[in-house]
């Protein structure tokens, strides 16, 4: 086929559960790419003898030759390839936003469609997990241990790339459950569970990695024991600690984080109710504050709960203090967001939360907004209008502002420096912080941030673990 050929080709959409139905269901969203559609959608790919799309992953996936792998019908090559770099594809090809870096970066998206990249991702990714085609062999052992603080994308990363190293590691998780953000913060509908799970399990078995949950560093160990017992330790706790407006009202019930919603909606199971009958307070007219990925998140499931719970006209309210064209989120979720009835409320901005006497939220005060000059962001700066205060009648208030580093985790660094902010500072290459034999990386050093880009962070730490347990040498943090 000619390069003219492939480029007349269109990119292939693919398959959504119906956006009426799904309001009514956690069931994923997105379907996944037919058999045949991926391979027609691989045809796609110009093999770039200077591929950008390689540049714009912040792992690195070797994207043109998993490709070229896939269409010549040799799915294990395309599984092993994409292996060599990225180790949750599954979970990437999901929830990455690939719009923004590898396929951001494709050719054709400068006078077309990139191609699929995440849902060519994604479908070899649900092909190994189905036939486990690809399993990662654990190397002779080097006699040395680290220990992960924390099983999100970072851990998992810098785990597993040191289990290939044949180092003896330990994964070491607050909750009940591995997996981080990637069990507790998104949404069934967007990753299942079962996705996780398997993914990070195979990858344990295969390493004989060990995963100690319901172990909060800081209280049930703190980082200088974890420092006595193994040779390194690697901090990929994430940003866990949710913020706050600082308006009048916050402390009214009905009133929580986003955090605290997802939390409750996935790790106690309420996407399943009734089956798990799980104590998320929700009423008929919520609000969600932010237009990020996690507002998102908290808007959709807030919708699909009040359907279970059988509320007939049940309102779910974005209020985004820009407009629409400076929305966070990626446009994909934004876009199913408004399918499934999400209202949002533009260049508005809450200045009180409103209750009752017992103390329950009965609305929110906003006010009116327009846009000024851009700030340091390079977004424009949003301006209260004077006399334009009104009032949402709601419920619950869910609020979706950004998340800082749990200070909990460091009740004893005293080596450790940190920021302002209570952001680990480390060497971005590295991973390497002030203190002596304890590398950091992901959302815990750089706030929050995507999924890939902590894996990267964890896979760059790994890296330089390695030659250090290797050779002996470290390394002080410039």
């Amino acid at each position: 086929m000619t390069k003219q050929e492939r480029m007349k080709i269109p990119r292939q959409e693919m398959p959504l559960q119906d956006k009426l139905l799904r309001r009514h269901n956690f069931d994923e969203v997105s379907l996944g790419l037919p058999e045949a559609v991926a391979f027609k959608e691989a045809e796609r790919c110009l093999q770039c003898k200077n591929p950008k799309c390689v540049e714009g992953c912040p792992v690195g996936v070797l994207i043109p030759q998993f490709i070229k792998a896939l269409r010549e019908g040799n799915i294990n090559e395309s599984i092993r390839v994409m292996k060599i770099k990225n180790n949750l594809p599954a979970v990437c090809g999901r929830v990455c936003p690939q719009e923004s870096q590898c396929e951001g970066k494709c050719i054709l998206g400068k006078t077309g469609e990139p191609i699929a990249i995440g849902r060519l991702e994604r479908y070899i990714g649900d092909y190994e997990l189905s036939h486990r085609t690809c399993p990662m062999v654990k190397p002779k052992d080097t006699g040395k241990k680290a220990a992960i603080v924390g099983s999100g994308p970072a851990g998992i990363a810098c785990a597993v790339d040191l289990g290939r190293e044949g180092h003896k590691v330990t994964i070491f998780e607050s909750l009940h459950s591995a997996g981080g953000v990637l069990i507790y913060g998104i949404p069934e509908f967007r990753l299942p569970k079962s996705v996780v799970h398997s993914e990070i399990d195979y990858a344990v078995q295969c390493l004989g990695i060990e995963i100690k949950t319901d172990h909060i560093i800081g209280r049930t160990v703190t980082l200088d024991e974890l420092l006595e017992e193994y040779d390194a330790v690697f901090i990929g706790t994430g940003a866990g600690l949710p913020n706050f407006m600082k308006i009048p009202g916050i402390n009214y019930i009905g009133v929580m984080s986003a955090n605290e919603f997802l939390t409750r909606v996935n790790l106690m199971k309420a996407y399943r109710f009734p089956e798990y009958d799980t104590p998320v307070r929700i009423g008929e007219r919520v609000a969600v504050i932010g237009a990020g990925n996690v507002a998102m998140d908290s808007a959709r499931c807030a919708v699909r709960l009040q359907k279970s719970m059988g509320m007939k006209s049940g309102e779910v309210h974005v209020i985004y203090r820009r407009s629409r064209a400076e929305v966070p989120a990626r446009l994909e979720e934004f876009h199913h967001a408004e399918e499934e009835g999400i209202i949002f409320d533009f260049l508005t901005s809450p200045v009180e939360i409103i209750g009752d006497i017992n103390g329950n939220v009965t609305g929110i005060k906003c006010i009116r907004m327009k846009l000024g000059e851009a700030d340091s962001s390079g977004r424009r700066q949003p301006i209260p209008i004077e006399n334009s205060e009104f009032e949402i009648k709601v419920d619950t208030v869910i609020m979706a502002l950004g998340t800082s580093p749990n200070p909990v985790v460091f009740t004893d660094d005293g080596n450790l420096q940190r920021t302002k902010k209570g952001t680990v500072v480390a060497d971005n290459d590295t991973g390497k912080t002030s203190k002596a034999r304890l590398w950091a990386g992901g959302d815990v050093v750089t706030g929050s941030a995507t999924v890939i880009s902590a894996m990267g962070a964890g896979k760059r730490a790994a890296e330089d673990i390695h030659r250090f347990l290797m050779e002996g040498q470290e390394e002080k943090l410039v």
